[in-house]
């Protein structure tokens, strides 16, 4: 299913922490984007820092308005779109088993506390000797194909539009996955979250996005588009499995509500294999998505 939004209406969701982060902002001049847009409530924010914070504060606060400005200008001619599928799923040992599709993973190899148990992915989900089966999703979001492109002729609009895609496609993601959990899923029909608490993840369940510490491997995304054809909402993939447009993200979307989210870790030369093998190919040609996570 294709969920197309206008740039005005995902604007909510975008998650102002990382755009500043990516301009070299503490997150707390971040909370500039909760102040209301009058100048008497922007001049008092001012004044909540130290007199050697607030140049960097009132820099904080024209970013935001140029950001702003940019975001009304980019809404006449794009748009975010996402593209999620709901499958039949079951777990198969470190496997998981999506309409059908084969979806290796790999198990967690360090953990924090003593005792605790060594997760995959997978364990979220009900296992196939059961003989019942679960439900898991997978989406991918992205910005309109050229919107990165905007501006390119004024460096500095060039680099804003950059930044502002990437937080564009996850919150593109953000309002997908609302919309999935209470009404398409429908698991969390009742859930009744701020935008603040759904940045915090209370939402039951997780959404592992692929290239992070629990889904490494960026090749998943040749998976994931055979599930989804990515290209219905203009997302084409290199020879390596990164997507295009560089703003885009995908992913798995699981229930459980014991999900959590963890780092796979160092694996070493017998889980490479084995992970290889689970998804047909050699060892070595594994390594290059990987090479973050070798111990060998």
């Amino acid at each position: 299913m294709i969920l197309a939004c206008s740039i005005h209406e995902v604007a909510s969701y975008i998650n102002w922490i990382y755009f500043f982060h990516a301009w070299g902002f503490q997150p707390r001049f971040a909370a500039i984007a909760d102040i209301h847009g009058c100048n008497v409530c922007r001049a008092s924010w001012l004044t909540t820092f130290d007199e050697a914070d607030r140049p960097k504060a009132a820099e904080a606060m024209q970013l935001f308005e140029e950001a702003n400005r940019l975001l009304n200008l980019l809404d006449e001619e794009f748009s975010v779109k996402s593209v999620f599928r709901l499958c039949e799923a079951n777990a198969d040992g470190d496997d998981l088993l999506l309409d059908g599709v084969r979806l290796p993973l790999l198990r967690q190899q360090t953990r924090k506390h003593e005792g605790d148990p060594f997760l995959c992915l997978s364990d979220f989900v009900r296992p196939l000797s059961s003989g019942i089966a679960d439900t898991a999703g997978v989406f991918a979001s992205t910005v309109d194909t050229g919107l990165e492109q905007a501006y390119k002729q004024d460096p500095y609009k060039h680099l804003l539009v950059q930044t502002l895609a990437d937080r564009l496609a996850e919150a593109a993601t953000e309002k997908m996955h609302q919309y999935v959990r209470k009404e398409v899923w429908g698991y969390a029909k009742d859930e009744s979250l701020s935008i603040k608490e759904l940045f915090a993840e209370r939402w039951q369940g997780i959404r592992p996005a692929v290239g992070y510490p629990s889904l490494p491997d960026q090749s998943v995304n040749f998976i994931l588009n055979d599930l989804l054809d990515m290209r219905q909402i203009g997302i084409t993939l290199t020879e390596n499995g990164a997507m295009h447009p560089h703003a885009s993200v995908s992913g798995l979307m699981l229930a459980h509500r014991a999900a959590r989210y963890f780092s796979v870790g160092k694996i070493g030369e017998d889980q490479l294999h084995n992970y290889a093998t689970r998804r047909g190919t050699s060892a070595e040609a594994m390594k290059k998505f990987l090479a973050g996570n070798l111990s060998i």
